[in-house]
């Protein structure tokens, strides 16, 4: 998925969705933009408007077109059980991506999906390139023992320190190694989305 200019989304999404935008100078940068200029009054948003924006935070969030989310969408409205939203949660986080940034292999989504793409990653001791690949309970997802040596691996003890690894996980530091125990916990470690109003947003559309 390609994504356009990231401090204009935050801005418009009124959320610091990447990394790009969690630091002081995407906060400078809009202090500046303010300057001399007239303060214009917020809009008023309608109801479709606050879910369409809920629907973006989260599809920028995690990565994914508009196609994949609303399979994902589709999925978790057939899904058994009477909690969609959760299932909705549950199929995004567990993209192999997701999960190699969750582990703190990168420091964002995209760059995860990166890595997977180039070979770098495996699940269950099998390269795989497949971001979107679901990821299971019992699942093993580690790095290539060959790309361990590389450049883009040479600080990953400091990130995997910086990095809250979700409970759902077990991580081995040794063996640079993450193994799913258990369905990801809705909103852990994430600011909220709210999956309710992005359901929905598309039972209208």
């Amino acid at each position: 998925m390609k994504i356009g200019p990231k401090y204009k989304i935050c801005r418009r999404l009124g959320e610091r969705i990447f990394p790009k935008c969690q630091t002081t100078k995407f906060v400078v940068s809009g202090a500046e933009k303010k300057k001399g200029g007239q303060k214009k009054r917020p809009k008023q948003l309608s109801e479709y408007g606050r879910q369409l924006l809920e629907k973006q935070k989260a599809r920028y969030t995690y990565g994914v077109t508009e196609k994949q989310f609303s399979n994902y969408v589709k999925e978790a409205g057939k899904s058994k059980g009477n909690n969609p939203q959760a299932t909705l949660y549950k199929l995004l986080e567990s993209r192999l991506d997701n999960i190699v940034f969750r582990l703190g292999f990168a420091n964002s989504r995209l760059f995860a999906r990166q890595l997977v793409s180039h070979g770098h990653i495996m699940v269950n001791d099998r390269k795989c390139s497949i971001p979107s690949r679901r990821i299971k309970i019992g699942d093993k997802v580690s790095i290539r023992p060959q790309s361990l040596k590389k450049n883009v691996f040479s600080q990953l003890d400091d990130k995997i320190k910086e990095t809250n690894i979700p409970s759902w996980l077990l991580f081995d530091s040794k063996k640079k190694e993450g193994e799913v125990k258990a369905d990801p916990i809705v909103n852990e470690g994430e600011f909220i989305l709210n999956f309710s109003t992005i359901l929905e947003f598309y039972s209208r559309v």
